[in-house]
């Protein structure tokens, strides 16, 4: 679609809604830490079959990676997704990966290991407060709280839906399906 012409007839989730004030329209621009609520069901099936990989997504913009499809409360988005993820002391985020979209983790509070794997090569390094890291799509990536409080971190990833990500074959989450 490279006529313009074309391109103005599409709706996207930006545009101001038709016959919506500018100050209605700027109001579903925000997304307040009030109204947010942090879903530990959005992972729940890995923390069923092992309660270290127990943590919260809080969705901001689009619904992230995680498999929820619907989430009211966010604000729509055409070409990436933004949450915050707790993960409790001792937990860990299994390895994933996305095959579609770049993820990116910015560490605000706390201390994780990342470990980070493709075609056999591994790659560590420890997160704390302020760390960001932008990890290529086709990159398994993990991350394992190693500090003694929750973490807290923000995640986005580069499309409004990304693919649902996946495990290693190897991982026993692998063959485990999503509730």
């Amino acid at each position: 679609m490279s006529d313009v012409s074309e391109q103005k007839q599409i709706q996207r989730s930006w545009d101001q809604p038709q016959g919506a004030s500018f100050e209605e329209w700027m109001n579903t621009r925000v997304a307040r830490f009030s109204t947010r609520k942090y879903d530990w069901n959005a992972l729940k099936f890995q923390a069923d079959y092992d309660p270290k990989y127990r943590r919260a997504q809080m969705r901001y913009i689009g619904t992230g990676g995680t498999g929820v499809a619907n989430d009211s409360s966010v604000i729509p988005s055409e070409h990436f997704t933004f949450s915050t993820m707790i993960i409790p002391a001792g937990h860990e985020g299994p390895p994933h990966l996305h095959v579609d979209v770049e993820e990116v983790f910015f560490v605000l509070r706390g201390k994780l290991k990342l470990v980070l794997e493709k075609d056999g090569e591994r790659f560590e390094t420890i997160l704390t407060d302020r760390d960001v890291v932008s990890i290529p799509p086709g990159v398994y990536r993990e991350e394992i709280n190693i500090g003694e409080e929750d973490a807290l971190m923000c995640v986005m990833l580069g499309a409004q839906k990304p693919v649902t990500p996946t495990y290693p074959p190897e991982h026993p989450l692998a063959s485990i399906k999503r509730g």
